[in-house]
C-alpha cells in the first residue's frame, strides 16, 4: 500500500478543544465544517463527543452526515438553509440556523413550523460578507420572535481581523456588535479562534473554535498550547545520487552545487501537499531536520539525504505535524493552515485515540 498517510490525533483534538473552552470561560462549538478541516467530521465529533457542547458546520449536508453518524449534539448550520424546503430537515433533525440575510427570515417566517426554532441571528459588524446592520438588532429579533417560529435566539458576528494582535479592528466590531445588542436579553456568540487566543475581552456565552482545534495556531506567534492533530507523512521509495551540476525533476528547478544524495517520497499535490513550494521547506526524516530540493509533482516529491547518513529506502518523512508545523509549510507555500488541512486526499486516514 503507498505509504502516504495523514494520522490523525484524536487525544491531541480533544487537548485543543478543553484549552479553547478554559480560554472562553462559556460554552464552545466545535466547528467541523469542511471535513473536519480535513480531518474527518464523524471521526472528530464523535471523539469530543463527550465533551463538546455541540457543533458548527457550514450547510445541512455537512449536518446531516453527523447526525447519519450518529451525532445527537446541537449542530449550528453557519450558513443557515440555501432553500425553504431545507427547514424541514432543519425541524426534523432538530438543527440550530443561523439567519444572516432577508430571504432567509422571510423563509422562516412562511414556514409552518411544529416546534420552534433555535436561531442564531447574525450581524454584520465589519466583515461586510453576511449579516444584517447591528441597528437593525433590535427590529428583528423582536420580528423573529413575533413569528412564533423561533424558540431561543442568540445574536452573534464574525471578526475579520481577530488575527492581527496589533490592530484595533476587532475591538471597533465589539464596539458596534454590543452598541446593536444593547438592552437585549439574549445570548452572544462572537470569537472565533483568534478571539478566543488573543482578544480576551470580548468574549460572549458561546465562542466557536475552529482552527484551533486542529492544533494550527491562527496567531502570527505560536503559543504552543496547541497540540498538532493531523501529521502529514510518507516514506522515501527510492535513492539515488546526482553530481554537481545536475537538475532535479521537473523544470530543473534545483541543480545540484555539489553530490547530493536525493530521496524520492510517495507524497505529492494530488495528496493535498502543495506544489508551489520552493528548494528548502522543511521536512523530518527518521525525525531529523531535513529539506525539499526540486519541485513537488503529483504523486512524488524529492528530499536531500546528502547529510542524513542513516537515511534511505523506507525512511519516515514527516511533511508537517509535531516536528514540522504546519504554519511553516503554509508560509511557504503563501497560504494559510486551513487551506492546507482542508486540501489533504488520496493520503489515507489513519486515526489514533479512539
Amino acid at each position: 500500500m503507498r505509504p502516504a498517510r495523514a494520522i490523525v490525533d484524536l487525544d491531541a483534538l480533544r487537548h485543543n478543544y478543553r484549552i479553547a473552552k478554559a480560554l472562553h470561560a462559556g460554552r464552545a462549538l466545535a466547528v467541523v465544517k469542511a471535513n473536519a478541516y480535513g480531518h474527518g467530521a464523524v471521526r472528530c465529533a464523535k471523539a469530543l463527543g463527550a465533551e463538546a457542547d455541540g457543533f458548527a458546520v457550514a450547510a445541512i449536508e455537512e449536518a446531516l452526515a453527523l447526525r447519519d453518524g450518529g451525532i445527537t449534539a446541537p449542530i449550528l448550520l453557519l450558513e443557515g438553509v440555501f432553500e425553504a424546503s431545507e427547514l424541514a430537515e432543519v425541524e426534523a433533525h432538530d438543527l440550530w440556523m443561523v439567519v444572516h440575510h432577508l430571504e432567509q427570515l422571510q423563509m422562516l417566517e412562511a414556514y409552518a413550523a411544529k416546534k420552534p426554532f433555535n436561531v442564531w441571528l447574525k450581524l454584520n459588524t465589519g466583515m461586510n460578507r453576511a449579516g444584517f446592520a447591528p441597528e437593525l438588532a433590535r427590529e428583528l429579533h423582536d420580528r423573529l420572535l413575533a413569528s412564533g417560529k423561533v424558540g431561543k435566539l442568540t445574536l452573534m458576528t464574525h471578526f475579520a481581523r481577530a488575527d492581527e494582535p496589533d490592530s484595533d479592528a476587532t475591538a471597533q466590531q465589539f464596539a458596534r456588535f454590543r452598541a446593536g445588542v444593547a438592552g437585549i436579553a439574549a445570548e452572544h456568540s462572537v470569537c472565533n479562534s483568534a478571539a478566543i487566543l488573543a482578544w480576551p475581552a470580548v468574549r460572549g456565552h458561546w465562542g466557536r473554535p475552529g482552527i484551533m482545534l486542529y492544533g494550527a495556531d491562527p496567531m502570527p506567534l505560536d503559543g504552543g498550547q496547541l497540540r498538532p492533530v493531523m501529521t502529514l507523512e510518507s516514506r522515501v521509495i527510492a535513492v539515488r545520487e546526482i553530481a554537481a551540476g545536475e537538475p532535479l525533476g521537473y523544470g530543473a528547478r534545483f541543480v545540484a552545487e555539489r553530490p547530493t544524495r536525493v530521496g524520492l517520497v510517495a507524497m505529492g499535490y494530488a495528496d493535498g501537499y502543495p506544489r508551489v513550494v520552493p528548494t528548502g521547506t522543511p521536512v523530518a526524516v527518521d525525525g531529523k531536520p531535513g529539506r525539499i530540493i526540486g519541485r513537488v509533482s503529483m504523486d512524488m516529491l524529492t528530499v536531500d539525504l546528502s547529510g542524513l547518513a542513516d537515511a534511505g529506502l523506507g525512511s519516515r518523512v514527516e511533511l508537517w505535524g509535531a516536528q514540522v508545523p504546519i504554519n511553516a509549510i503554509a508560509a511557504a507555500a503563501g497560504t494559510i493552515s486551513y487551506e492546507l488541512l482542508c486540501n489533504v486526499k488520496r493520503a489515507r486516514l489513519e486515526y489514533r485515540g479512539e
